[in-house]
């Protein structure tokens, strides 16, 4: 049970340094890079998550599971309209960054190891997390199966549309940008699991798994260097130097890019983030 200030747990098996030995994710969330990550995802898309969430009805008393849940910006929010007859359990496989608060509890799990806590929900969100799992259409149907009478799985992940410079950069940058998240997606990405197609997906298997009312949409807009979105894509391509260049990018190009996603002249896409959702039947 969460108590006033928060409650955090542990429940990992298999982990050295909060990653799990037998998940094949590519990114540090612990670190500091992975701390601005965490950050700007908040920044990005946490006015879509919780118009979702408020859109589904999320309100005092229900039973919320947050998956992939960062520094812990959408756990706070469900908190805050479940209030104390509610509960939010609050899971990543790397919590520090996710600062206990109150009415939330913390798990420090890998969600391949199954749920930490029982069901039923009344809601469960899981953002940029199933796009990473191989055994994403598994844990799917577990998640759809932990629901509650009436309640909602929310699932947002990217698309396979890859960010471009917007229009009107110049060649140089604009190619830059272009070849290193090629290099980060459809290689570094595909290799390590991530199912690219997935996002727009996801509605046919909310279907097979049973649930009904499935919708979504889709968030993508432009932005210059310096800003939460350009900021997200430095701290992954910081965290993915090494492998960034095992593959055939130069130390000089992984850095000009870093240096790119600081400079307010540029500009370019965001990724295409797809939020789809769907309710167990009554």
């Amino acid at each position: 049970m969460a108590t006033e200030t928060g409650t955090r747990t542990d429940t990992t098996n298999g982990t050295t340094n909060g990653t799990a030995t037998d998940t094949r994710y590519l990114f540090e969330t612990g670190s500091d890079h992975g701390r601005v990550q965490v950050d700007c995802l908040s920044a990005m898309l946490d006015s879509t998550t919780t118009g979702v969430l408020d859109d589904l009805g999320v309100r005092e008393g229900w039973r919320c599971l947050e998956l992939g849940a960062g520094n812990g910006s959408v756990a706070r929010w469900m908190a805050q309209r479940v209030g104390p007859a509610g509960s939010v359990a609050a899971v990543d496989i790397d919590t520090r960054h996710l600062d206990p608060a109150p009415g939330v509890t913390a798990y420090r799990h890998d969600i391949n190891d199954g749920l930490p806590q029982d069901g039923p929900f009344d809601v469960i969100h899981a953002r940029m997390l199933l796009v990473h799992l191989p055994r994403r259409e598994q844990i799917l149907r577990t998640l759809a199966g932990a629901l509650a009478p009436g309640g909602w799985l929310v699932v947002t992940d990217i698309s396979d549309r890859l960010p471009t410079a917007a229009a009107g950069t110049d060649p140089g940058p604009a190619e830059l940008f272009d070849r290193v998240l090629d290099a980060g997606m459809n290689g570094l990405g595909r290799a390590a699991g991530m199912d690219l197609e997935w996002a727009r997906d996801v509605g046919r298997h909310l279907r097979d798994a049973g649930l009904e009312d499935i919708h979504g949409l889709e968030d993508a807009f432009t932005a210059r260097g310096g800003t939460p979105a350009l900021l997200y894509y430095r701290s992954l391509i910081k965290q993915l130097e090494q492998p960034l260049q095992a593959a055939g990018l130069t130390a000089d190009e992984v850095r000009r890019f870093g240096d790119l996603m600081l400079d307010p002249q540029f500009s370019a896409w965001s990724y295409q983030f797809v939020t789809t959702w769907g309710r167990r039947p009554r």
